[in-house]
């Protein structure tokens, strides 16, 4: 079983997800610990409710991201972390913490990578008119939504979604996708090469395809 710390910064919605899972027996891995970077993230309650060690480091207390990152990893490390999962969580990564966890920090976001980086991801889709969107799990590099796709979901966008209700159907997806790609991890089934990951072993049947106008 893999041991596993999550960073926050916010609700801890997809955190939420990934407690539910484990609870269920449906992910095997071991959540050592939440790190939030502010104090009032809901996702630090949602943690403690479920028994699960939490640690707040302000990353304002820090003049230079390097070092709050080190406090970061510190704590991580101490915990006995093998895989990071960054649940909403609002700082960059620095090389210190590339380094320290190498193709063992995974993001998730709310856009079908490489399209739609950064910040507003349903407001850049539903500006550009794409029909569909959706959600990626990648590997974290030294670019912002970047590194290597584990995992991607789909949803059609309707003619009259607003950025709120395109976010809550992405939102549902994430649910499902980033607790399988950490489950995918902790069986030891993901290998990297280049820009592509390839998964081991079985997998479902491929669906229809999704058609959207």
């Amino acid at each position: 079983m893999i041991a596993v710390g999550a960073l926050i910064s916010g609700a801890g919605t997809n955190l939420q997800a990934i407690i539910d899972r484990i609870a269920a027996k449906r992910l095997d891995c071991d959540l050592r610990l939440v790190v939030s970077n502010r104090a009032d993230a809901t996702g630090l309650r949602r943690a403690t409710a479920a028994g699960i060690t939490t640690r707040v480091i302000d990353h304002r207390g820090f003049s230079r991201r390097e070092d709050f990152d080190r406090a970061v990893v510190a704590a991580l490390r101490e915990a006995g972390v093998e895989l990071v999962v960054l649940a909403g969580f609002d700082r960059l990564i620095t090389p210190v913490f590339l380094e320290a966890f190498p193709l063992r920090i995974i993001n998730i976001h709310p856009a079908l990578l490489p399209g739609f980086t950064g910040l507003h991801a349903q407001r850049q889709a539903l500006a550009y008119g794409v029909k569909i969107a959706g959600a990626s799990v990648h590997f974290v590099d030294e670019h912002t939504d970047h590194g290597p796709l584990i995992v991607q979901g789909a949803v059609v966008v309707a003619p009259d979604d607003t950025e709120e209700t395109l976010r809550e159907r992405i939102l549902a997806v994430e649910h499902e996708i980033y607790p399988l790609a950490i489950q995918m991890f902790a069986e030891g089934r993901i290998r990297v090469e280049g820009r592509r990951v390839i998964v081991h072993g079985a997998r479902p049947p491929l669906p229809p395809p999704l058609v959207s106008w």
